[in-house]
């Protein structure tokens, strides 16, 4: 299409509440913007102005691995948003275009390979035992939000990063903090602080260590001049608020099973299905509320027909993009051997969150753990009476009541 041709008429802003959704609800909002176009405009209920939208898997996929596309220039922006507080500390790797980005991240890169990920998969498996052991041993009913699916990833990416068991309860506190939207800025920006100069404090007595865990390896990098000390802050803190979103994505995961209790089922009867079955439900479940963080256009671009013109605010959807019809048949069903299934629960591009491969494993454990050990294992309350979380960034159960 020539410049001549392209549509100059934008699609009218619609307004994005964002309200507290039940279960796994998929955003009634989300849903109409994907039916009205391929690239739609926005407004979110923080922040200024407007942004443009990308639903379409093709388009999610181009737009977060196009260069034209950056994040850094988010930092002096006010964009629209969903989160009220917006604290990006300039210099952190989500903020950071390639080449500073593929920098920063290459320092912690070994960990989140699949070698990795393998040298934490027995103690990993270990803590989980211990978990359901002390929820079995305390007996029915329980929250496996408190007894397993919040201590659990907890406990694996403090071992990933090299904090000491004792501090785990304190990183938790802060993750919290941090990711609720509910005690205001001055609440997340002081616990964001705090966990930050805890690790310039573990990064430091790192520095010549030799081990393989993220804060010996950022303090090796640190060492050798590659990363500056703040750099290696910002991605420590990144990575371990990111490893406990997969608390809120287990709490789905379990929710989705036990609310369908024909999929647990089959998943009991075909352990060899499992893999293919967490993909599948990692591509349904809406795992969080609304879009992340934006990028801006560096210089016009076409999308759909659409100009995006330099200077926009562009949000992509994952949730929208794992709907899409003409990559993934009957996107509503839940197929449990579906295949191929190239979903972007994980993002996309260079900012493909590093923690994939760990939160795959994390949830093959759960279910091997939660469904052969605990056979008659259910739901204590209806389903609408489970509690989802509110006013927060990534969707979850508050608790999840179980019986067996």
């Amino acid at each position: 299409m020539s410049e001549e041709t392209i549509p100059q008429t934008a699609p009218p802003v619609r307004e994005w509440p964002v309200p507290d959704l039940p279960g796994t609800e998929f955003d009634p909002v989300l849903r109409e913007l994907m039916a009205e176009g391929p690239v739609t405009r926005i407004s979110l209920p923080n922040g200024e102005g407007w942004a443009w939208l990308v639903t379409r898997y093709d388009d999610v996929r181009m737009v977060t691995n196009d260069p034209r596309f950056g994040r850094e220039a988010v930092m002096d922006r006010q964009v629209t948003r969903l989160a009220p507080h917006f604290i990006p500390a300039r210099g952190a790797v989500g903020f950071l275009d390639p080449p500073d980005h593929t920098r920063l991240r290459r320092s912690v890169a070994a960990a989140f390979t699949a070698r990795g990920v393998e040298r934490v998969r027995e103690r990993s498996r270990a803590m989980l035992e211990e978990l359901t052991d002390a929820m079995l041993a305390q007996g029915p009913p329980a929250d496996l939000t408190a007894a397993v699916l919040s201590p659990f990833p907890i406990a694996v990416i403090c071992e990933l990063m090299g904090v000491p068991a004792a501090d785990r309860h304190g990183m938790h506190t802060w993750t919290q903090l941090i990711l609720s939207s509910s005690h205001g800025a001055d609440v997340s920006e002081r616990a964001k602080q705090e966990m930050g100069a805890y690790f310039a404090d573990l990064i430091g007595l790192r520095e010549n260590s030799a081990g393989e865990d993220v804060a010996s390896l950022l303090g090796a990098a640190v060492g050798r001049e590659e990363i500056t000390l703040q750099e290696a802050v910002g991605l420590a803190v990144l990575l371990q608020i990111g490893g406990e979103a997969v608390t809120n994505n287990s709490g789905q995961l379990f929710y989705t099973l036990l609310t369908r209790p024909e999929l647990a089922e089959r998943l009991r009867a075909e352990p060899e299905i499992r893999p293919k079955a967490i993909d599948e439900l990692l591509r349904w479940i809406p795992h969080r509320n609304a879009v992340g963080l934006s990028r801006i256009a560096l210089e016009d671009v076409e999308v759909r027909g659409v100009r995006i013109r330099a200077g926009d605010a562009v949000y992509v959807s994952y949730l929208a993009a794992n709907r899409d019809p003409e990559v993934f048949p009957d996107p509503e069903a839940i197929d449990l051997t579906r295949d191929p299934n190239p979903h972007v629960s994980f993002g996309f591009g260079p900012h493909y969150c590093p923690g994939g491969m760990l939160a795959r494993l994390e949830s093959e454990l759960l279910v091997d753990a939660l469904l052969d050990r605990v056979p008659g294992l259910r739901l204590a309350v209806a389903p609408e009476d489970v509690p989802f979380k509110k006013g927060a960034l990534i969707r979850g159960p508050e608790a999840l009541p179980v019986a067996w």
